[in-house]
């Protein structure tokens, strides 16, 4: 089982705290509406896991510095911005149990707001000539912005197959992940292939940890009760993309039709919970995540190691052992 993660951050806890330290500097404005904004998205910041990465792999590398600093932040600027920007996508009125930005200040502020944390970001990275830094969180952003509008593209057809479903959580999930790896080592050192080998961990992770995300959906020992969040979504994840692959022309028909136009009845999203489970979906799936969770660890080990590579391993592992 997973350490508990205020343990995991024992080792980088001063470099957390002087973090929070120059993020607050970095996300302040003249302006009173945005500074009072910011202060709230600050106040209600999650597990910190992404700049945890950029720490530990900066770290493994062999140190941290300013430009560490300022890769964490740029990474956490523009992950803020794409959240805010999500919630008025999705009229979410809750971010992490709080109210989100547009259900408090309505949608023209949110997407202003977004548009402010994204340029903050650009300049901290411009200001500070940091372009490598730049260039590999911006492809990051522009892989999450493909990956969620194929997936709007392909829920509306009903028609993903598995090699979709990863190219999805790759660009959507997994390419944050593999961004903060990526700057954590660039921060402190220019070998190109040691920089794309931590890129290539994070991607690995951040697959495993998409995965497990969609676990979630249809119910473990730890979370009890299935959800069916995704289901009432239309979202085709692993689990039911195995168990259409291996139905019958009936069956598939059956649970399409259901998703189409009946995924907001309680009784008809249990109905595919348990088609799934039937069909060996949650098997098949978990099996996966661990073959994603095995690679990101061998490329771990291949790396140089130092007193950081057990840290950096308990904070994978806690990806994928959390219970939310």
């Amino acid at each position: 089982m997973a350490k508990h993660l205020k343990d995991i951050q024992k080792p980088i806890a001063k470099e957390m705290e002087v973090f929070e330290e120059k993020f607050s500097i970095y996300m302040k404005s003249n302006v009173f509406l945005l500074d009072k904004i910011m202060a709230y998205i600050v106040k209600r910041k999650g597990k910190q896991i992404r700049p945890m990465f950029v720490f530990f792999v900066a770290k493994l590398c062999g140190g941290l510095n300013e430009k560490t600093y300022r890769g964490a932040a740029l990474i956490e600027l523009l992950h803020t911005a794409t959240l805010v920007h999500d919630d008025v996508v999705d009229e979410s009125n809750y971010r992490r149990g709080f109210f989100s930005i547009n259900a408090l200040w309505k949608n023209k502020i949110a997407v202003l707001v977004g548009d402010y944390l994204l340029s903050r970001g650009l300049l901290l990275s411009i200001d500070s000539e940091d372009f490598d830094l730049l260039k590999i969180v911006s492809h990051a952003v522009r892989e999450m912005s493909e990956g969620e509008l194929l997936q709007i593209e392909k829920a509306r057809l009903l028609n993903i197959k598995e090699a979709d479903y990863f190219t999805i959580i790759r660009q959507k999930t997994a390419s944050l992940i593999a961004s903060c790896c990526a700057a954590g080592a660039a921060s402190v050192i220019s070998d190109k292939e040691i920089i794309e080998k931590c890129r290539l961990l994070g991607e690995k992770v951040g697959i495993a940890f998409q995965i497990k995300d969609d676990l979630f959906d249809y119910g473990t020992d730890e979370i009890g009760k299935p959800l069916g969040i995704d289901i009432k979504e239309k979202k085709m994840t692993l689990p039911l993309i195995f168990a259409l692959s291996n139905a019958n022309t009936s069956d598939k028909s059956k649970i399409v039709n259901i998703i189409k136009n009946e995924s907001h009845k309680a009784d008809k999203v249990q109905f595919i919970i348990d088609f799934v489970k039937k069909s060996g979906g949650i098997e098949y799936t978990t099996q996966v995540m661990k073959k994603y969770l095995d690679e990101a660890f061998d490329i771990l080990d291949s790396l140089e190691k130092n007193q950081y590579t057990q840290s950096l391993k308990d904070l994978i592992q806690f990806t994928i052992d959390r219970n939310k």
